[in-house]
């Protein structure tokens, strides 16, 4: 009994010692023979369709080379003709893309698909995509509306939905405007359409005043005023300031100043111009009263605190 479980001890060790020295051999040649496969896969498919890939490949290059070529030279056209930019960029990317598209259909049909079925599974996806995309078309159908309808120009300060700032750029989904800090605003445009907008064009009017004293000669106030704003280089000389009495203050005559400058020189102008006018009325020794109180004791009482100019 002995003998005999020892014997089948020794068959079963061999067997498994065989197998496991033929199980890399074997994998080893699964492996191989994939390889082969693929490669002859591969090699079938290279001479099947390998003619009619590099044909589309070069199609669709040489279309990609056209349709920007072919931007460039109408963005150079529509330039010369004087249109304006967000125009001229519409007008010339619709083009590109429209012998993009050409050059994809033929490039498509050189390796055998069916334009028919291609164009029908397109539309339906395109339905999709349409309904997963409406806050996309909705800037694309207003950036539209802004072009051709010109409600602002690059250039113009507006004001719109809270923000303010010099346009910039108008592009197909957004508008940017400049700020005054020199930061960017993008503002979505269908945020723009139906909304009251302001439109400042491309100059504005500073909102100054200063006060002088009850005792001022005003004429002669108002003309050194006058002349510091011809003298200054900001301010626009063919639009007349506005310059006169704005208010009878509890201690002060408060003169307005509304003098017209352009966008680049609307932050600047306004503190020279204060500059000067405390210089100049320094040197003519017109006064610039500030706010006095006054209490008086009479026979012991005591009365309300008067503001008397000074």
């Amino acid at each position: 009994m002995k003998r005999a479980f020892a014997i089948f001890s020794g068959l079963f060790a061999a067997v498994l010692a065989g197998a496991a020295a033929e199980t890399p051999t074997q994998a080893i040649s699964d492996v191989a023979r994939k390889a082969s496969d693929w490669k002859d896969k591969g090699l079938d498919f290279i001479i099947a369709h390998g003619p009619s890939v590099l044909g589309a490949l070069a199609i669709f290059i040489v279309g990609w080379m056209a349709g920007s070529w072919l931007r460039r030279m109408v963005n150079g056209k529509l330039e010369k003709r004087q249109l304006e930019p967000p125009v001229r960029i519409l007008i010339s990317r619709v083009v590109q893309l429209m012998v993009l598209l050409f050059t994809l259909m033929i490039a498509l049909d050189t390796l055998g698909f069916k334009m028919a079925t291609l164009i029908a599974g397109i539309s339906v996806a395109g339905v999709g995509l349409g309904l997963a995309m409406q806050g996309m078309l909705g800037n694309l159908v207003a950036g539209l509306v802004i072009i051709f309808t010109k409600p602002f120009r690059v250039g113009e300060y507006i004001e719109i939905v809270g923000v303010n700032g010099q346009v910039e750029c108008i592009e197909i989904f957004s508008t940017v405007l400049l700020h005054s800090d020199r930061s960017k605003v993008i503002i979505p445009n269908r945020k723009i359409i139906g909304e009251i907008l302001h439109n400042y064009g491309k100059i504005r009017q500073l909102d100054l005043y200063v006060g002088v004293s009850y005792k001022t000669n005003l004429a002669d106030t108002l003309a050194v005023i006058r002349d510091i704003l011809k003298e200054n280089k900001r301010v626009l000389k063919e639009m007349a300031p506005g310059v006169g009495i704005n208010m009878l203050a509890d201690s002060s005559i408060n003169i307005s100043i509304k003098p017209w400058v352009t966008i680049q020189d609307y932050g600047a102008a306004g503190p020279e111009i204060y500059q000067e006018i405390v210089e100049r009325f320094r040197s003519r020794n017109i006064e610039l009263p500030f706010p006095q109180r006054e209490i008086r004791i009479l026979n012991g009482a005591h009365t309300e605190p008067q503001v008397r100019s000074n």
